[in-house]
């Protein structure tokens, strides 16, 4: 950086110390930092100016454009999504879009979202980027959704049945889907889940309680039954949260995952979840559980073909019980990403409730190791000393330590042919080889609780952060 830079940098800084609540000064020195190739710190003043004008979406991207040039490209693609779904999106919002969409693959989208760019400004367009998409100078494509999830929906003739290999398939030639997978019985309940006391009693409410005192629901009109919807970084129990939910109440249990669902032809993705949804009314009480939700349910006006909108409306009306009752069937449903789910999925009815499912704190730490050690030959361990150290750990990554612990004992048996148990060091010495995982969940989910929470939805996770 030059003189006449520093010069201007340091008369700016001093300007803003001066007057801390202006933010188009502020604003000014974000610009400058980051064209002086200072995108860290222009990060912290873009922030600091989106605290006060969070709406402003010429400082959302500048914020996106200071995480790209900082090489946080996931950071900003989080930021830019946001922008350009606004009308006041400015043309060079579209642009970086495309270069982060062109970095991740999406080729096709870049071109739609860099063309998008240029018709709103010529000047804000990048003629090497263009150069290497193929672009050459004609009028912008009608604008359309800036990204599609991967789905296997992704066909050019979706609605007549015409697969992209050219594949056509009738309704009538479909061959059989598998059943549905067979009805757990799982016999761990609340006491073998660490933690989460505040999760159990919004499920005690929401659930239990409906079978256990079900005539007093149905004095007050309630049904038996309804969705819950859990979202928080992975690995932090929300699987285990659920089978524990079947086993409190004796219930049956049907994990759902992407591949019992999804099907290459037209029609059977629909077929197959009305199977699960009957399978679950058939055999009720029964809690049925959706791992990753979000990729069954995205939001449909992300979606370009028709066959991904028609299986969320398969999947709305299922949950809204509109041909046969679901009334002792309990839906639980999890994600890690719950902005990219289909808003009418959370309206009273479906998934009514939205629990926030943290990583653990450290009495659920403590409480976890104990489980995990439970039945391993252990000494002198002090789950609570262990817990402190492990702060933003997950479940599953406390699930590691203890399985690092037990292997690296395991090794020292087979070198001395004596076997030693467990002790609170091995579990402090495996877990400085354990980095957290949620950590980089959080520097996703912190840009939408910042920037795209509205009504609310993600108050949880700012409460969190002290945010």
């Amino acid at each position: 950086m030059g003189s006449a830079d520093s010069d201007h940098i340091r008369q700016l800084r001093e300007a803003v110390k001066l007057s801390p609540n202006n933010t188009p000064l502020r604003r000014a020195l974000a610009e400058a930092l980051l064209s002086s190739g200072f995108p860290a710190e222009a990060v912290v003043e873009f922030r600091t100016a989106l605290s006060a004008l969070p709406d402003d979406t010429e400082l959302k991207t500048g914020l996106a454009r200071a995480f790209f040039a900082d090489g946080k490209n996931s950071h900003a693609l989080v930021v830019i999504e946001d922008v350009v779904r606004s009308a006041q999106a400015p043309a060079r919002a579209f642009v970086l879009h495309a270069k982060l969409l062109a970095g991740i693959g999406e080729v096709e989208n870049a071109v739609e979202q860099y063309k998008r760019g240029i018709a709103k400004d010529k000047t804000a367009g990048d003629f090497e980027f263009a150069n290497r998409l193929g672009i050459r100078a004609e009028p912008a494509p009608e604008a359309r959704p800036a990204f599609e999830p991967p789905s296997p929906f992704n066909s050019d003739n979706s609605e007549s049945g015409e697969i992209s290999d050219g594949r056509i398939r009738a309704s009538w030639e479909r061959e059989e889907t598998e059943a549905p997978a067979e009805v757990e019985r799982p016999k761990i309940r609340f006491d073998d889940v660490g933690g989460m006391e505040a999760l159990k009693e919004e499920i005690r409410l929401k659930i239990i309680y409906p079978l256990t005192h079900a005539e007093m629901f149905k004095a007050y009109g309630k049904s038996i039954g309804g969705g819950i919807l859990m979202y928080g970084p992975p690995g932090c129990g929300k699987t285990h949260l659920a089978r524990a939910t079947a086993g409190e109440v004796k219930a049956g249990f049907i994990a759902v995952g992407i591949h019992d669902v999804l099907d290459m032809w037209i029609g059977n993705s629909e077929r197959n979840l009305h199977a699960i949804f009957d399978q679950a009314r058939r055999n009720a009480p029964c809690v049925l559980f959706f791992d990753e939700v979000d990729a069954l349910g995205a939001s449909r006006s992300d979606m370009k073909t028709s066959a991904g909108r028609h299986l969320i409306n398969q999947f709305l009306s299922e949950l809204d019980g509109v041909s046969t009752s679901n009334d002792g069937v309990l839906i639980l449903g999890a994600t890690n990403a719950p902005w990219h789910l289909d808003s009418a999925f959370r309206r009273p009815g479906r998934f009514d409730r939205i629990l926030f499912v943290p990583p653990p704190d450290a009495p659920a730490r403590s409480a976890i190791l104990r489980l995990l050690l439970r039945g391993k030959p252990v000494e002198e361990i002090d789950c609570d000393a262990v817990a402190k150290k492990s702060e933003s750990c997950s479940g599953a990554d406390l699930k590691a330590v203890v399985d690092m612990a037990t292997e690296n004992k395991l090794k020292e048996a087979m070198k001395t042919g004596v076997p030693q148990p467990i002790r609170t060091r091995d579990l402090v010495q495996a877990l400085g080889s354990q980095k957290p995982t949620t950590r980089e969940w959080f520097a996703t989910a912190r840009n939408y609780a910042l920037y795209s929470n509205q009504g609310g939805t993600y108050d949880d996770i700012l409460k969190y952060l002290k945010l």
